[in-house]
């Protein structure tokens, strides 16, 4: 038996695929979706994007939003390492 998904629906799970980089295996659990299914409506939209102006626009951001946080996220990574050992060589002096 074939579920039917709205559209709104299979695009948030793209969405959150593709802007901020969930995973289709906690997709799938999280919404009880397959990830057979998850996985066919990622290409379609990327195919979808191929011929489609504004949504290859719409595409290009949410790819950049996600290099972007994943940037963010490591240079907070670095910035705590760095403010550990500032304070490492700060008792060292003392």
């Amino acid at each position: 038996m074939q579920k039917y998904y709205e559209e709104e629906f299979k695009k948030k799970i793209v969405r959150l695929h593709l802007e901020e980089g969930r995973t289709i295996k906690s997709l799938a659990e999280e919404y009880s979706v397959s990830k057979a299914a998850i996985s066919i409506w990622i290409k379609a939209y990327r195919e979808e994007c191929q011929t489609n102006h504004e949504l290859k626009e719409e595409y290009d951001y949410m790819k950049e939003n996600l290099r972007l946080r994943k940037e963010l996220e490591e240079l907070k990574k670095e910035n705590q390492f760095l403010k550990k050992a500032a304070a490492f060589f700060a008792r060292e002096i003392d």
